[in-house]
């Protein structure tokens, strides 16, 4: 159980592990490389939900889950009013993959960036100190 909790929290804590497994996974069985990519992108999305926000606690302490989850349900609705602006009837599923994709873009934008800063702050406090 304690090794299952290892990976679990190395998965959090490093989602393109996931990234990678799942695109290596699909490669393998045949995929193609956007299929492949979407489906790791979609696995990751779903980790990166709970990966930000727990970065943004465990280096900084505060805590700005609900301003994530607001966040993206604002972009689900926007997404949504465009849809039905444009199209007059809304497809549910082409709906929330691009909504998800998205997620998946500004998630991991925000990852990086937010380990980046983490980095940087780190460096200088060693070199203050």
């Amino acid at each position: 159980m304690l090794v299952i909790q290892y990976i679990i929290s190395a998965i959090i804590c490093f989602p393109i592990i996931l990234f990678f497994i799942t695109y290596a996974i699909f490669h393998k069985r045949k995929k193609s490389v956007a299929k492949s990519f979407g489906y790791a992108a979609d696995a990751t999305t779903f980790i990166l939900l709970f990966s930000v926000p727990l970065s943004i606690s465990s280096l900084w302490g505060m805590k700005y889950n609900i301003i994530v989850f607001v966040i993206e349900i604002v972009i689900a609705i926007i997404f949504t009013y465009i849809d039905w602006r444009t199209k007059k009837e809304i497809e549910i599923l082409p709906l929330l993959k691009k909504t998800w994709r998205l997620y998946f873009i500004i998630l991991t934008i925000a990852y990086m960036a937010i380990w980046i800063i983490g980095l940087i702050q780190s460096i200088i406090e060693y070199i203050v100190n």
